[in-house]
């Protein structure tokens, strides 16, 4: 295995911000992996004088471990952190080495005051876009805090383990060896279930907002950027931001950028947020709304802001199939993200529901792991764009049912079948498998509303061409609208067009 030389450059400028000398210890054997291993890390060791590379024993092998020189404990890697996990490779590096993590010093003190021994693991797989950020924040705490360690282990590596513990998501968040978490999670989030204190509702007594955009997704990003632009009051209420870009791996429909990735185009969001003076509220979900003297809304802390106008910009989420088993097997065999969860299905029977263009892209992947791919799809047709399609027909290991709709997925502890019924002749069919992809759509995030405002039939909320709802002073954005398409860039345009409407709104009240 060796570095391409982009790579190797890039890595090079990297290693010059290493503040102390680390060692990184390797445990390897002889297997293949334990020697692509060792001619990683060796290259690795060539490109910087601060670091020292010497063999341990460490419980997994092949493992490394990455340690101030001469320290006893520092962060570990139980595989080859390539693919996504490259980037969680070079900031341990940084951080071990004493560069401090972008982090607010508030969290800072939070993570130094944890108490207590503890070990944290979390089962990933490289090519999972969700894993990263999950990586990297349990690897800042235990850089932080030296009472608790963590080890990322590759799925795909230590098979045996992530069958003994029946995972079927990534990333799996062990503390302690029992399970913690799973799916994506922010380093407030992982301290919430800590029990560490976050932001109290007194935090939240703030002056009232000319503008607040309540999500931060692209539409919300936007509508911030517009509004702080103007040089009013702006604040931002996201419970972490990019919203469903975060669960999108290759973007390349986003004019003048010819390919990115969500996590990546979060990320710009929001840095690209904080260049304006708005008052970004964190890690928070919104409960409620109401219109009084101020436009007021609650959040689930109990905390209430208060604004002058309001931009929802909740975005949407998977939509779920709602029968028998899908929750109950949720992360046992249920999965919405086939590039992340993927790869722990390789040589198993795995049904996509969902004919789409999701849905076919996710049949296409898991064809290349999986032993049989079952596509079931609701209408007499698939929906998904002719190219794909025919690649679809091309694969030897896929089978198509079109007409059918799923009644229950079945299992005992975790998936095990899936049975639909052919809606023409109502014959019902059971087919024995492991997994089940659902990949039906979105559905607005805007339960929390309730009657307050004017929603359509499946959720939607209903705006005019200048974003507003049937609530003065309340406008809306994005994917949580009634806007016939659901495309990044358009709901950057809407949150832009809320904005300079809600400026105006002001201007005008």
């Amino acid at each position: 295995m060796v570095l391409e030389e982009e790579i190797k450059s890039q890595l090079i400028e990297y290693l010059k911000l290493l503040e102390e000398e680390i060692d990184i210890k390797i445990s390897a054997g002889t297997d293949t992996v334990s020697e692509d291993l060792l001619t990683f890390i060796g290259e690795v060791g060539t490109l910087s004088d601060k670091i020292n590379i010497v063999k341990a024993s460490l419980p997994r092998t092949p493992s490394f471990q990455i340690c101030k020189r001469g320290g006893l404990k520092g962060v570990t890697f139980a595989g080859i952190p390539l693919g996504h996990e490259f980037n969680s490779f070079v900031l341990a590096l940084l951080q071990v080495s004493g560069r401090a993590p972008k982090i607010s010093e508030k969290v800072k003190e939070q993570i130094k005051a944890l108490k207590g021994e503890h070990k944290f693991e979390t089962y990933v797989s490289l090519s999972c876009h969700n894993c990263p950020e999950v990586v990297q924040a349990l690897n800042i705490i235990s850089v932080l805090n030296p009472g608790y360690s963590h080890t990322m282990i590759d799925g795909a590596i230590y098979k045996k383990e992530t069958e003994e513990k029946d995972i079927l998501a990534v990333p799996a968040v062990y503390l302690d060896g029992e399970f913690f978490g799973g799916g994506r999670m922010e380093l407030e989030e992982i301290l919430s279930k800590l029990d560490v204190p976050m932001e109290t509702e007194e935090a939240y007594e703030k002056e009232p907002f000319e503008i607040l955009v309540v999500g931060g997704g692209p539409a919300g990003a936007s509508a911030a950027i517009y509004a702080a632009r103007k040089g009013i009051r702006t604040g931002i209420v996201a419970e972490r931001f990019g919203g469903q870009v975060l669960d999108t791996l290759g973007i390349e429909n986003l004019i003048g950028t010819k390919y990115t990735e969500g996590p990546k185009l979060a990320q710009s969001l929001e840095e690209h947020v904080k260049n304006y003076e708005v008052d970004i509220i964190r890690g928070q979900r919104a409960k409620g709304l109401a219109k009084k003297d101020l436009i007021e809304v609650e959040l689930e802390n109990g905390a209430v802001l208060k604004s002058k106008a309001v931009i929802i910009s909740t975005g949407a989420r998977w939509r779920k199939v709602n029968v028998p088993g899908e929750e109950e097997f949720n992360t046992k065999g249920v999965a919405y993200c086939p590039h992340c969860d993927g790869p722990l299905f390789k040589g198993k029977r795995v049904a996509v529901i969902g004919g789409g263009n999701s849905g076919i892209e996710a049949a296409i992947d898991l064809a290349g792991v999986a032993e049989q791919v079952t596509v079931l799809e609701f209408m007499p047709e698939l929906k998904a764009d002719a190219v794909l399609q025919a690649h679809l027909n091309s694969l030897p290991n896929v089978t198509v049912y079109k007409n059918v709709q799923t009644k229950e997925i079945t299992g005992a502890g975790k998936v095990d079948g899936i049975t639909f019924t052919h809606r023409e002749t109502g014959e019902e069919k059971h087919l024995n498998l492991e997994g089940v992809f659902v990949q039906i759509g979105l559905t607005a995030n805007t339960d929390w509303l309730g009657d307050t405002v004017n929603r359509n039939r499946i959720g939607e909320i209903v705006v005019d061409s200048h974003n507003n709802t049937n609530v003065p002073g309340v406008f809306a954005a994005g994917d949580c609208t009634d806007s016939p398409y659901k495309q990044i860039i358009i709901s950057m345009g809407s949150g832009a067009n809320a904005a300079l409407s809600a400026f105006d709104y002001l201007i005008r009240n």
